[in-house]
């Protein structure tokens, strides 16, 4: 196995040619997605060769040594190796070429060596998508779990996904949350709402995420945001980052956008809408028969349990970086919508 690089400082242009096969002689790295992702340190390579592409993409393990822990933890670099391994060749989206992945035995450290996307349309989280994109965006979602319907458990075997229901959420989330609250109760004025929630939400946790296991079950990307999805030239989407690749229900990846994706207004206007179309989406793909009141209860228990993930993405984030205070400023106005909207906290345990 390619010896496994634990900072850009050791990546050589010896290195990525023996990693990739290809006829590399030099490179210049530049650090990307500051103020974006946590779970990993993401470089550009500017590459000189013979017939090599100009640029490639590389993750590493987090600079910080919180996140980079959480993400060993929860064997997301495993994960994410294990997706182009086993399972890129399968989904209708498109998806980055991988040039390299390894992973150590431990899960704490890995190099991903990627197809350069950065040429593609991008959506500012901040932002928010708008209609059209949201659309496109869920269409190709609900291609993607047509395709794996009830056909994830080999994938949990081999390490390429974890069940939604894996004990180590329970286990590990409370204390990330109770972290993230913490630091938002310290620096950020929240809305009514998130302060009657979140004190509560730890408790019956390990009730909801049962329910997001489904059945049915099928595989999750785990983190569909507008910062993973780029638009190609045709308007297709482009995935990135499958360090959550999951096996549950699918409304776990439609509340997940929809809540964080979408501006409060748009979300709040057409988020019954949006699951509609999502149903249609997996008729369409012949998923049998498709229960979308069941479907709906778990929309809404998957938004409930998401508020998480800004929850921890706080936790890593500098909030004197602008992006960064923007993005969690705007994450938790998107929580309180969600919060209102879908009378989440009839959800909660007494």
């Amino acid at each position: 196995m390619t010896a496994i690089p634990r900072s850009i400082d050791e990546i050589d242009a010896a290195w990525l040619a023996n990693a990739t096969g290809q006829r590399i002689t030099g490179l210049r790295a530049e650090q990307i997605g500051v103020g974006i992702g946590v779970a990993s340190s993401v470089y550009r390579l500017w590459l000189t060769g013979d017939g090599v592409p100009t640029t490639m993409v590389m993750k590493l393990k987090a600079l910080d040594e919180t996140a980079a822990f959480t993400s060993a933890l929860l064997r997301m670099y495993e994960r994410e190796v294990k997706f182009f391994h086993e399972l890129a060749h399968r989904t209708p989206i498109r998806v980055p070429r991988c040039y390299a992945g390894v992973v150590s035995d431990d899960g704490a450290d890995y190099a991903l060596v990627m197809e350069d996307m950065g040429g593609n349309r991008v959506v500012d989280q901040n932002a928010g998508m708008d209609l059209a994109d949201a659309e496109r965006a869920i269409d190709e979602l609900a291609a993607h779990h047509a395709t794996f319907w009830g056909d994830g458990d080999g994938y949990v075997a081999s390490g390429a996904a974890l069940r939604a229901d894996d004990p180590i959420y329970p286990a590990v989330l409370p204390i990330a949350f109770s972290e993230g609250w913490e630091k938002i109760q310290a620096e950020i004025e929240v809305a009514p709402s998130i302060a009657a929630v979140a004190p509560r939400w730890i408790a019956g946790l390990e009730a909801r995420v049962q329910q997001l296991a489904g059945p049915p079950s099928t595989l999750l990307h785990g983190d569909f945001r507008a910062d993973n999805i780029f638009f190609d030239p045709d308007g297709r989407v482009v995935l990135l980052d499958f360090q959550l690749t999951g096996v549950g229900s699918g409304p776990v990846d439609l509340a997940y956008f929809v809540t964080q994706s979408l501006a409060p207004e748009m979300a709040g206007q057409h988020e019954q809408g949006l699951f509609d179309r999502y149903i249609e989406g997996l008729r369409a793909g012949e998923v049998p028969a498709v229960d979308k009141d069941l479907l709906w209860d778990t929309y809404r228990a998957a938004a409930l349990i998401c508020l998480v993930y800004p929850f921890v993405a706080i936790r890593h984030m500098d909030l004197s970086e602008p992006r960064s205070r923007a993005l969690a400023d705007n994450l938790l106005r998107r929580c309180a919508r969600a919060i209102e909207d879908l009378e989440l906290k009839d959800l909660l345990s007494d």
